[in-house]
C-alpha cells in the first residue's frame, strides 16, 4: 500500500483522460484582476472629487508654472481629438469605438502567456484605463479630464488617470516587444 505526506501528490492514481472535463482556463491572474480594479478605482474617484471641487473650467495651481487641476470635458478620443468635432450621435460612436477597442485588448491579453509580464500588466493598465473612460462616456456622454502640464505657455493635452494608465501600459508593451521582460537563459531573473 502507498501513503502519500500531506502536500505531495498521490502518484498511485491514474492520470486522467483526454476526454476528462478539463479545469477551466485562467486569463487574468489574481494580482492582474486586482490592478485593473484599482486603476478604475482610482480612476473615478479622482474624476470623482474633480467634479465635486472644480467647477467646469476652473484651474486649481499644484506648482507653479508647471501644473494645474483643470476640469475640462473631452468629448473626443485621446488627447482631445476629435474633442471639437460635432456630428450625429457622436456619443455612441465614441462608445462604440472604445468598446470595439476594449474587446480587441482582452482578446489580445487571452493569447498572452503567464510568462509575458510586463505586456499582460501593461495590458491592464490598458483596459483599467480604457474601461474607466468608457464608463465616464456611458454615464455622461464625456470624459472629464484635468491634469494640466505647462511650460510657460505651452500647454500639454489634459489627461486623467486612465489616460495615464493607458499610456504606461502602452509603454510596457512596447517594452516586452522590445525584449524588455523577456528571460534569458544565461541571465534568469
Amino acid at each position: 500500500m502507498m501513503t502519500t505526506s500531506p502536500g505531495m501528490p498521490d502518484r498511485s492514481l491514474p492520470a486522467p483522460s483526454p476526454d476528462a472535463p478539463r479545469a477551466p482556463r485562467l486569463y487574468a491572474s489574481r494580482s492582474e484582476v486586482v490592478l485593473l480594479t484599482l486603476v478604475v478605482a482610482l480612476d473615478q474617484l479622482t474624476k470623482a472629487a474633480v467634479r465635486n471641487s472644480l467647477a467646469l473650467g476652473d484651474s486649481r495651481n499644484v506648482i507653479p508654472r508647471l501644473l494645474d487641476l483643470t476640469h475640462v470635458h473631452n468629448t473626443g478620443a485621446a488627447f482631445g481629438l476629435l474633442n471639437t468635432t460635432d456630428f450625429s450621435y457622436k456619443p455612441l460612436v465614441m462608445i462604440g469605438i472604445g468598446a470595439l477597442a476594449l474587446v480587441a485588448i482582452a482578446g489580445y491579453a487571452a493569447q498572452l502567456g503567464f510568462h509575458e509580464r510586463l505586456a499582460r500588466y501593461g495590458l491592464v493598465l490598458i483596459l483599467g484605463g480604457a474601461f474607466g473612460n468608457l464608463i465616464d462616456r456611458a454615464i455622461a456622454g464625456y470624459v472629464i479630464d484635468f491634469v494640466d502640464i505647462y511650460w510657460g505657455s505651452t500647454h500639454f493635452w489634459a489627461f486623467n488617470v486612465a489616460d495615464f494608465s493607458i499610456t504606461t501600459g502602452a509603454i510596457m508593451v512596447l517594452l516586452e516587444m522590445l525584449g524588455a521582460g523577456r528571460r534569458h537563459a544565461s541571465h534568469p531573473l
